[in-house]
């Protein structure tokens, strides 16, 4: 399976988790794999299960993170399709270093086009260079 649709499940579930409970999550992420949309053979299905394991509980900080370089969005006033692609994009550029920075802001804003409003790629585009800004990038 293609890296960027791995991503894509990721994003799916993260999404997932905006209108689940914390506890109902794991449930959710099997339900989900076990689906036509989010099959995947065991090892791809792990990968993305233990990615998604891992952004979860990192959520708080790294919505501290994203409006910290939202200009005038609140996190709790963005789009639920944007916040959960910045938060996985997040988690790419801060957390987890087998993702080159550039094919984390290229995927999210891809994914963004995709599923996001209007001009949603271009506003992942800037919170994602504020956060490479600050740090180091």
């Amino acid at each position: 399976m293609k890296r960027s649709l791995i991503r894509e499940r990721i994003f799916v579930l993260v999404f997932m988790s905006e209108f689940n409970s914390p506890e109902d999550m794991p449930e959710e992420i099997r339900l989900y794999m076990e689906s036509p949309e989010g099959n995947a053979d065991d090892k791809t299905a792990a990968l993305i299960r233990e990615k998604v394991e891992k952004i979860l509980p990192l959520i708080p900080e790294i919505d501290e993170i994203i409006g910290k370089h939202s200009d005038k969005w609140s996190v709790d006033r963005m789009g639920k399709v944007e916040l959960s692609v910045l938060r996985l994009a997040v988690y790419e550029l801060l957390y987890d270093d087998s993702i080159p920075d550039k094919v984390a802001i290229n995927e999210a804003v891809e994914l963004a086009k995709k599923y996001g409003q209007d001009n949603a790629g271009k506003y992942v585009n800037g919170v994602l260079a504020g956060v490479i800004k600050d740090n180091g990038g």
